[in-house]
């Protein structure tokens, strides 16, 4: 593992900040979803931590948050990594952040998407690894502190395809309905101790990674009540609004942020 702390110190946000002081783990962080998250989060005070497989793209995020006014810091990782990799990671993480996590984001994701007779065995382990193995373990090493201090926050992300049949990415969107469940059982376990989980939901997003398939996603989103495809900004607010005191009675809930797909789609 590879660190790479921000060439500034954390800034000291403004009091009505509704993240200062407070610091957030965010994996995935290097690209899409996770980019926006980190940048969203930083500017609403957090101390962020960036973390991903790309130390060029990590340091490149980090530079963007500085720049405008952020604080955070990257952390090389590779999620589908042994167990013993992954508890040193959330120890460095931990130090990094100066010895709490007060946010964790559960974002990195894999999808490979085929039917299911095509997916590869290499691609299912790689699934349940980074989708489900990964989150597990970091709660597990996380929120014991949380719990310790008397508050905390996680939020999952899931997907609306967890909610509804498809004829391909079988397994992916059952890592997905994984993640809700854990979302459900973690708020059961931990939530009576002050730590509240919550799972954000997105819907057909469009992120420079899928680019390529922005007509299919046009089409997929064009009967929404939304119309359009769902931002990376769209979801990085909805995960702000479960990480502040706004939303302090939300407990084991999944909010979806996909422009009203899983809740329409075929009407």
């Amino acid at each position: 593992m590879t660190s790479i702390a921000s060439p500034s110190p954390a800034l000291s946000p403004a009091a009505h900040a509704p993240l200062g002081g407070r610091t957030a783990l965010v994996t995935g962080a290097t690209s899409g979803i996770g980019a926006a998250i980190a940048r969203t989060l930083a500017a609403a005070g957090a101390t962020v931590l960036v973390t991903g497989r790309s130390e060029a793209r990590g340091r490149e995020l980090v530079q963007e948050i500085d720049d405008d006014g952020g604080s955070a810091r990257f952390l090389a990782v590779d999620l589908g990594g042994s167990y013993a990799g992954l508890r040193a990671f959330v120890a460095e993480a931990t130090a990094l952040l100066g010895g709490r996590i007060d946010i964790l984001v559960n974002n990195a994701g894999i999808y490979p998407a085929p039917t299911t007779p095509d997916l590869a065995d290499a691609d299912l382990d790689a699934m349940l690894a980074v989708n489900v193995r990964a989150p597990h373990v970091l709660a597990a090493e996380i929120l014991p502190a949380m719990a310790q201090r008397g508050s905390g926050v996680v939020v999952n992300v899931g997907s609306w395809m967890a909610s509804v049949g498809n004829p391909f990415a079988a397994m992916y969107t059952a890592t997905k309905a994984a993640v809700e469940q854990l979302t459900r059982s973690w708020s059961a376990e931990f939530g009576p101790r002050g730590v509240r989980v919550n799972t954000m939901s997105p819907g057909a997003t469009l992120t420079p990674g899928n680019e390529a398939a922005r007509a299919v996603l046009d089409a997929m989103t064009a009967g929404t009540p939304a119309g359009v495809v769902v931002r990376p900004a769209d979801i990085a607010d909805g995960v702000l609004f479960l990480a502040s005191d706004a939303a302090r009675m939300v407990h084991g809930s999944i909010l979806a942020v996909d422009g009203g797909i899983s809740s329409t789609r075929g009407a």
